[in-house]
């Protein structure tokens, strides 16, 4: 990966990378019809390095370590989130926990996991403890499975100089840890998740657990390190990198948490160029994932990995079969919608951009230079786009956005002009027409200008006939409480000091039960038996309730309730995207038809923002 040094005015230096051989190579592929889209490895602007991911409320958060440009070891002081819905687009979410979370730590941000439970999201990760230079297991928490994470208990949690803690719930809800290099280990943890019983239990390795290795006498088996435990139709399976140095991918099957463990075989080969790999395993919405490291971006190597993501099928008899690297990757679970906001940071590969926090809350595009760009995979434009407008800010001069489909070098539908803000994180919006944007397409933001820095990117969004468009009067909030109501009691107020993008988002206070909400009636708007896509974000002002959008239909007398989004958990300290697909139909003829925020118990105060209905 070449990097080129850049200063940004008020901002300081910064490494800015550019992918521009593995680009050129995506690009040629792009234009050749029929040929595959290379996807992998999915993040592109920084090395990523031992995936964990966990699949909560209808999304998959992918917990990373970050690699160091130009490492010569394992330098990683971070950790970073990632999430998608789909298996292409994934969505930046920045650094929740790095190793000053942990103040006795002082180095190896390296392999861990996260698990839910109790409403929080646990992350166990190996560091560094400074008082005796031994590796440890810390625990971070959080609200929000993407964070920010603190530390729970202002200590380690377990250790014994080894490393990559690997966390399982079984179905009776005891919790296990399991870590080890050379060894492997588990203790039982608690309820709690932050502690645990007994001590720690040291599992015999045997080449009939674990296959055998040949010319090392200390180290018979090919267990190596990374284990990564989970359960499937009654199986237990423990995934592990395995005999280093190059390790490939194997795997053992048991009939309990703790064993006795039975060798099955390779999963991954050694290939990739890297001579580490390091595996998650997940089960979303219908299909198998395999997640893996890799050496495959510029500059890459062992202590520079990326990862990557493969879709597979488990054999009738619940093995795994081998599986390759691909430049491909997972194939797209369904298409995304152009029609709601879309985060800048939501990108399928990325040329040249970074990312950074924005003041609006979130990630936003960043260090944009003349022929960057970034796509997004198989966008719904349906029946077509009539605009596209984007949220920018920037201290030079700006610069443009070229809407382009299929490549970077494909069709233009349209071009933005983005002036200069004052600033990188003075934000603007800037809107243009588009024509031609039809079908479900390959999206490709390439961004033009002069020298250096041109501008920021926080988010975009289509208008247009292809869509239904948003039903939502306001839906942004940026006209105060125009066109929202109360569903039940409560009081509505625009807040502007905590928001998640622009001026104002709306405050519900005085809620008497839990389905009171900021409401609009929809009734004249809605199309008997088609799918709208809901997109809200929501702040708890107090608490940490379960939020929820639902459509009540009136028909015939009848009132029915639809809800549009999973439940997912929302808390004080960040912004949750709540989002789903729904068809709304009813028999009859519809009286009423009310689109409001709830949540599943209990009367806390809400903030909510961005929302859409389309």
């Amino acid at each position: 990966m070449k990097v080129k040094d850049r200063t940004r005015t008020g901002t300081g230096s910064r490494a800015r990378r550019a992918v521009a051989w593995l680009t050129s190579i995506v690009c040629v592929l792009a234009l050749v019809p029929g040929t595959a889209r290379a996807d992998n490895p999915i993040v592109q602007h920084i090395y990523t390095a031992d995936p964990a991911p966990l699949v909560h409320n209808g999304r998959v958060y992918l917990y990373t370590g970050h690699d160091e440009d130009g490492s010569t070891y394992f330098t990683m002081r971070e950790w970073r989130v990632w999430s998608s819905a789909d298996m292409v687009n994934w969505t930046d979410h920045g650094s929740p926990m790095s190793l000053s979370t942990f103040a006795w730590a002082d180095a190896n941000a390296w392999a861990g996991q996260v698990i839910a439970r109790n409403g929080k999201f646990y992350w166990y990760v190996p560091v560094r403890q400074r008082s005796n230079g031994q590796m440890v297991i810390g625990v971070g928490v959080a609200d929000s499975p993407t964070g920010p994470f603190r530390d729970a208990i202002g200590r380690p949690l377990v250790g014994n100089n080894e490393i990559d803690p690997s966390v399982f719930i079984d179905d009776d809800g005891q919790a296990y840890l399991y870590w080890g290099n050379p060894g492997l280990w588990y203790v039982k943890l608690n309820s709690d998740m932050i502690s645990y019983s007994g001590s720690a239990t040291r599992i015999t390795l045997t080449t009939a657990g674990f296959g055998t290795r040949t010319g090392n006498a200390s180290r018979p088996t090919l267990y190596e390190e990374g284990p990564w435990v989970f359960k499937r139709n009654g199986l237990y399976y423990n995934v592990f990198a395995a005999e280093c140095c190059s390790e490939f991918i194997a795997y053992s099957t048991a009939p309990g948490p703790t064993g006795p463990w039975t060798y099955r075989g390779t999963i991954m080969p050694r290939q990739g160029g890297s001579f580490t790999n390091h595996a998650g395993v997940i089960d979303f919405n219908g299909g198998s994932y395999f997640f893996y490291h890799n050496g495959a971006l510029p500059g890459g190597g062992g202590y520079t990995r990326s990862v990557a993501v493969e879709k597979f099928s488990y054999n009738s008899n619940g093995t795994i079969p081998t599986i390759t690297m691909s430049t491909a990757g997972a194939p797209q679970v369904g298409t995304l919608n152009p029609y709601g906001r879309q985060e800048a940071e939501t990108i399928a590969w990325g040329s040249g951009i970074e990312t950074e926090p924005s003041s609006e809350g979130g990630m936003n595009v960043g260090w944009i230079e003349n022929g960057d760009y970034v796509k997004v995979k198989g966008v719904a434009f349906g029946g077509g786009a009539t605009s596209f407008t984007a949220r920018v800010a920037s201290a030079t001069s700006g610069g443009r956005i070229e809407v382009r489909l299929d490549s970077a070098s494909g069709p233009v539908v349209g071009t933005c002009t983005v002036g200069g803000t004052g600033g990188w994180q003075n934000w603007a919006t800037t809107t243009c027409a588009v024509s031609g944007a039809t079908g479900t397409r390959d999206l490709y933001l390439r961004f033009a200008g002069g020298s250096g820095n041109l501008f920021n990117l926080n988010w975009w969004q289509f208008g247009g006939t292809g869509g239904s468009g948003n039903v939502l009067t306001n839906g942004n909030v940026e006209s105060g409480t125009t066109g929202w109501g109360v569903n039940g009691s409560g009081t509505l107020s625009t807040n502007t000091s905590v928001v998640h993008g622009g001026s104002g988002s709306l405050s519900i206070t005085g809620r008497t039960s839990a389905w009171n909400g900021p409401s609009q009636d929809v009734t004249s708007k809605l199309i008997n038996g088609r799918s709208y896509t809901t997109s809200v974000w929501v702040r708890a002002q107090s608490g940490t309730p379960s939020a929820k959008a639902t459509i009540a239909l009136t028909a015939n007398g009848t009132t029915n309730y639809l809800q549009l989004t999973p439940t997912a958990d929302v808390n004080v300290n960040g912004w949750t995207q709540l989002t789903g697909t729904a068809t709304v139909s009813w028999s009859g003829t519809l009286t009423g038809a009310t689109f409001y925020v709830e949540t599943a118990a209990g009367t806390d105060s809400l903030l909510v923002d961005d929302a859409s209905f389309q």
